[in-house]
């Protein structure tokens, strides 16, 4: 430590230690003059600062004393004091500026403004020199003089990236968007570290833009400077992080690929970002990523990953897009089996494996070729047991598919006492539970789904409250059942993909029990039977009467919103969507979609006004 600071500290404890009581009276009375001024009381805050500055000429005092004349309009004193402090603190250009405002307060425009001019002439490179300069045309509303000085110091400091976050931030102010992004780029041309401080702050900006305008701009100067510069990188990188935070999925691929050919890469960009797109339901742009790593033939790991990946996106669309197109299922089916032939039986080609046989049962009714599959795969050597026990959960849904209920508990009980404590283990239990509930066991069901309410995973937790509340509401006023009993069938017919017969059970209960509590429920898993092939009408039907009949009840929300998904994507009525997220966010502020009910709205806004 330097001698001089150390004796500074020193010093300091020595006055605190001695003069406590002097110290924080002073202290309390610098804030009651502080309170003086906020509060407009003028010539009791003169009063109180006019003797701390004498005793104390800090900034803090020096600024309310100057501020609490200049509102009363003292310039002669004013003057004096500033004129005195410029004296004692010749280099300092705050009371410069000072000056120079006195005399514009005055009226003398001219003679304050070449002050402030001679201020940014003599700015010397010192960056506390500069920071002061730009702090107190702050202070004084001076905008486009603080602008100026940080231009300004950055000549004088021949450092063409200095002050950009400063810069930044005026602009930003100023809502002048187009130079505020100048300045960000320019700092992550010359310092490309700062790039996720870079990033975090867009973000925030980004995420404050109603009307979609903020993004807008962002884009176009992004596209405007990447054409101008085109073996500047950095723009496509911004323009990639951008697209993915909006989930306009097409153009991020499109990004990767310029990215991954400029930098001779192996595809595990676009690989991540394909499972990004998976993830988000955007088939199209993974495929398309898949297809460009196949293609480009750069890494053979890589390739291969992206050939099982791209036939498993493919069958995913497939179950997304509520076909009944059975020869396209065929086609996929031999595209496997010629795929799997090809790369063997491995643990590397189980995800192929559990996908082909997940095909072969549930959609084209070969239990027997699934199960045989299955079984293969759970004795391929040197499996991990994590994956096994993915194959066993399969196997198990496939047992409990075509009837054989007592071999599927016999597999999810092995799976949740291997992992009891962990995630897949918790999996297991709750598809134990819910086959007790298929087959009525209720009570049983109950028990495990009470346990399962503090699972670890959220998603498990959320199903297992889920499916309690719906056996918990409808048992009590029921001793016998009947309703949920029937409700429980049609749920495992669904699961069987026998659609029309489950629909029958869910009529009948509307029509034997058409007061039970359980109305709701039936409403709602008729319209996701519907949805499931492609009755959108007869969907939207359901999900409007339970909204109509059953407002407060706890699948309200949940029918709004998938009523609203479906005007969006399936019944082409952006208007009507937009208007169901709207009650979302005004109906059921508590709702788990009123985040995703805000950004669709935004965006179909958006869309209206555009």
């Amino acid at each position: 430590m330097k001698p001089k600071l150390l004796h500074l500290l020193i010093l300091t404890g020595l006055l605190i230690a001695v003069c406590p009581g002097k110290l924080m009276a002073q202290q309390t009375e610098e804030q009651l003059g502080a309170q003086y001024y906020n509060n407009r009381e003028l010539d009791k805050a003169l009063a109180t600062f006019e003797v701390l500055f004498s005793k104390n000429p800090s900034q803090f005092n020096y600024l309310y004393y100057i501020n609490t004349l200049f509102e009363l309009k003292d310039f002669d004193k004013a003057e004096k004091i500033i004129k005195k402090q410029l004296k004692a603190n010749p280099n300092d250009p705050r009371y410069q500026v000072d000056l120079g405002y006195l005399f514009i307060m005055q009226g003398e425009i001219t003679k304050g403004r070449k002050i402030y001019e001679n201020c940014l002439k003599d700015l010397q490179p010192d960056k506390m020199q500069i920071y002061n300069l730009s702090y107190a045309f702050s202070n004084r509303r001076e905008t486009d003089y603080v602008i100026r000085t940080y231009l300004r110091g950055r000549a004088v400091l021949n450092d063409h990236s200095a002050f950009a976050f400063e810069l930044a931030y005026t602009y930003e102010a100023l809502g002048s968007t187009e130079l505020m992004i100048d300045e960000y780029l320019n700092l992550l041309i010359s310092n490309p570290q700062q790039m996720t401080l870079v990033q975090n702050r867009l973000q925030a900006w980004l995420n404050d833009d109603v009307d979609n305008t903020k993004n807008d701009t962002y884009r176009k100067v992004l596209l405007k400077k990447s054409q101008q510069n085109p073996d500047e990188i950095l723009y496509n990188e911004l323009m990639l992080w951008h697209s993915i935070q909006q989930k306009d999925f097409p153009f991020a691929i499109l990004q990767a690929k310029a990215l991954d050919r400029r930098y001779g890469e192996n595809g595990q960009r676009i690989f991540d970002l394909a499972a990004l797109c998976v993830s988000n339901e955007n088939y199209d742009a993974a495929i398309e990523g898949y297809n460009y790593i196949i293609q480009k033939k750069a890494n053979k790991d890589m390739m291969m990953r992206s050939r099982i990946e791209l036939i498993n996106t493919q069958f995913v669309q497939y179950q997304k897009t509520y076909s009944q197109d059975k020869n396209h299922l065929l086609l996929l089916k031999q595209e496997y089996i010629q795929l799997l032939d090809e790369l063997g039986k491995t643990p590397f080609t189980i995800p192929l494996i559990l996908n082909l046989a997940h095909l072969q049962a549930f959609y084209l009714g070969e239990t027997d070729a699934a199960v045989a599959l299955l079984l293969q795969a759970i004795s391929i050597p040197n499996v991990l047991l994590t994956i096994q026990a993915g194959c066993k959960l399969e196997l198990a849904d496939i047992y409990l598919f075509s009837g054989e209920q007592w071999e599927a508990t016999l597999l999810y009980s092995q799976v949740e006492k291997t992992f009891k404590n962990e995630p897949l283990g918790h999996e297991a239990k709750f598809r134990n539970a819910k086959l007790s509930f298929y087959i009525g066991e209720f009570g049983w069901a109950l028990a495990q789904l009470d346990v399962l309410k503090a699972a670890t995973s959220k998603l498990i937790a959320n199903d297992a409250l889920e499916l309690s509340l719906l056996v918990s509401d409808n048992i009590e006023e029921d001793s016998l059942t009947v309703p949920l009993s029937m409700y429980a069938k049609a749920d495992l017919l669904e699961f069987r993909n026998r659609d029309s017969d489950a629909l029958a059970v869910l009529d009948s209960i509307s029509v034997l029990y058409p007061m039970h509590s359980i109305a709701d429920n039936v409403l709602f898993k008729k319209a996701e039977i519907f949805s499931k092939n492609g009755k959108f009408d007869l969907a939207a039907t359901n999900y409007s009467e339970i909204i109509e009949k059953y407002p407060y009840d706890l699948l309200a929300d949940d029918a709004m919103y998938n009523l609203a998904g479906l005007y969006e994507n399936q019944l082409s009525n952006k208007g009507k969507a937009m208007e169901l997220y709207e009650k979302i966010l005004t109906q059921f502020p508590g709702s788990l979609y009123v985040v995703d009910a805000r950004k669709h709205f935004r965006t179909l806004r958006n869309d209206a006004v555009n």
